[in-house]
Parts: structure tokens; C-alpha cells; sequence
């Protein structure tokens, strides 16, 4: 006997798909995570790193180590901008600017923010294989750097410091990429971005200073006090007497110098935004940091392409 028909549309198994909408929404969150809709971070790392490779390689560098550096920088402040998130979140819901950040908000898990890290983290040291092998064990030491940096924040008294070496390590990695060893130049470069990180980023500490005061987070701002003005200043003269250092020694022109002319009427005019400590005033500086490395990137390449 022939078995009965069934009647109706036939059945099908459920639709496990995730709707293309809540992904779009998922990627914004990560978008933001990682703060692309904020470069300045990316820029503060990239411009060092460029002018280390440019002064590495004597104004020819490989199309590779180009590539490489510029999408490992951009790789890796991403992961630290993960992190920092990860490592923060109990202290951001506290401070009016990251309050609304996707972790600290809830709209991200902190394990995602973790996998975002490790992904990027690994993406970027892909990069590196194609390298020699201190650029490897370099690499290794930006990985350690930027996961501890977060954490410094707890006991250091200028954790701004520390920060520059994370974000200026790119320098000895080029040079090591380039030249297979690290020269005065580069630790003198190194230095230099040490003391230009503790100038804007004690600007945007000086921001959350109240924030800050009240949680418990060491900052620059805190640990200099009334004097942070004098010392954001002090720092960029350091910064910008390093860096004409380095054009002694390496034979640069007077393009690279009108570079550090102009990068110092740029500190002068971000005095003139910090020295009443508003808010505004000193978040302002601490973006138009952007155009000071650029300036002195500018003059390290007309240096090269007017010789």
C-alpha cells in the first residue's frame, strides 16, 4: 500500500543564518574598538616608523618593508587600542570620554575584545616572516609592550613614557629590517619619540585629569601637576634636540632641519592651546600632533628627493 502524500509546502531545516544587518552592526563595534574612526593614534605610530625606514634604507626603502611597516603599524594599534579596552574597562565607565566605549558600555564582550587583540596581533607578525631575525625577536618585544602597556597605568608614576617606547618601536624594528643591527640613530630616534609621546600624550592626560584623580590612574598630568605645561614643553625641546642629533649624524640637509623648524612652531602654537588647561584647548593639541610628525617626516624626504 503506497504511503499517504503529505500535504502542504515541504518542510525545510531552520535558517541558522545571522541576519546581514546584525553582522553590519558587529562590525561597526569592532570598527570602534579599534578606534579607525580615530587615525591620530595610527599616524602618532606611523610617522616615527616611516622616518626610520627612510633614514635606514638612505631614502630607497624596500617596496616590501613599506608595505609591511605601514600595515603592521596600523595592525598593531588596532590590537593595543583592544587591549587597553580589555585592560580598562572597570576604570572607563568611570571617565565621561570612554564611558560610551563599545566594551566598557556592555555592547561587546571582553572576550571579544581579547580575540580582536590576539587576531590583529598575529596578523601583524605575519608580516615579519620575510625578515631577518632580530627584526623577529623585535617583534616579540612590541607584542610584550603593547599588552603591558595598559597595566602601567597602575604603578608607574609617567606611564606616558613607557607608552612611547610601544608606540615608537617601530624604529629599532626598521632599522633592524633595513640594516640587520641597530645604530646610535635609531636609539637616538627611540629616545626622541619618548619625549614627544610624554608632550601629547600628558595633553590628552590633562583631558581626564579630574576623571583620573578620582579613580586612581597614574597619568603625566598627575605627576607633574602645576608644572605640566613646563614640562610638555621641555619634552618637545628634548624630542627636537634628539632628532637634529640624529641629522648630524646622518648627514642631513637643510630640508630636515626646516622639518624640525617647522615641528617646533607647532609646539610653540600647542602651548598656546594648553597653557589655560581647558579641555578643548588641550585636546586640540594633543591631535595636532599629527602634523608635527608629519612635519618632521616631510623634511627627512625632501632631504632625500632634493640630494
Amino acid at each position: 500500500m503506497a504511503e499517504p502524500q503529505r500535504s502542504g509546502p515541504p518542510m525545510t531545516a531552520p535558517d541558522d543564518r545571522i541576519p546581514a544587518g546584525m553582522l553590519a552592526g558587529r562590525a561597526r563595534l569592532y570598527w570602534r574598538l579599534v578606534r579607525m574612526h580615530k587615525p591620530i593614534g595610527t599616524l602618532l605610530l606611523l610617522w616615527p616608523t616611516l622616518c626610520a625606514l627612510l633614514i635606514a634604507s638612505g631614502g630607497a626603502p624596500d617596496p616590501y618593508l613599506l608595505f609591511a611597516f605601514t600595515l603592521g603599524t596600523l595592525l598593531m594599534r588596532s590590537a593595543g587600542c583592544a587591549i587597553n579596552d580589555w585592560a580598562d574597562r572597570d576604570f572607563d565607565r568611570h571617565v565621561k570620554r570612554t564611558r560610551e566605549r563599545p566594551l566598557t558600555s556592555g555592547a561587546i564582550r571582553p572576550w571579544e575584545a581579547v580575540a580582536v587583540f590576539v587576531v590583529l596581533s598575529l596578523l601583524a607578525l605575519l608580516l615579519v616572516i620575510p625578515m631577518n631575525r632580530l627584526a623577529w625577536a623585535l617583534a616579540v618585544v612590541a607584542a610584550f609592550l603593547a599588552v603591558s602597556y595598559p597595566f602601567t597605568k597602575r604603578f608607574l608614576a609617567l606611564p606616558q613614557a613607557y607608552l612611547g617606547i610601544a608606540f615608537g618601536f617601530g624604529i629599532p624594528m626598521a632599522f633592524a629590517a633595513v640594516l640587520g643591527r641597530l645604530p646610535t640613530s635609531a636609539w637616538l630616534m627611540l629616545a626622541a619619540n619618548i619625549f614627544w609621546a610624554l608632550a601629547y600624550d600628558t595633553e590628552y592626560a590633562m583631558v581626564d585629569r579630574d576623571d583620573d584623580l578620582r579613580i586612581g590612574i597614574r597619568t603625566a598630568a598627575i605627576t607633574f601637576g602645576r608644572h605640566d605645561v613646563t614640562a610638555v614643553m621641555l619634552c618637545y625641546a628634548a624630542a627636537l634636540a634628539l632628532l637634529a642629533a640624529v641629522g648630524r649624524i646622518e648627514g642631513l640637509g637643510l630640508p630636515y632641519y626646516a622639518g624640525l623648524a617647522a615641528a617646533a612652531a607647532m609646539a610653540v602654537y600647542h602651548y598656546t592651546l594648553i597653557r589655560e588647561r581647558s579641555r578643548e584647548g588641550c585636546f586640540r593639541a594633543f591631535n595636532h600632533n599629527n602634523w608635527f610628525g608629519a612635519a618632521v617626516f616631510a623634511g627627512i624626504l625632501a632631504h632625500y628627493l632634493l640630494r
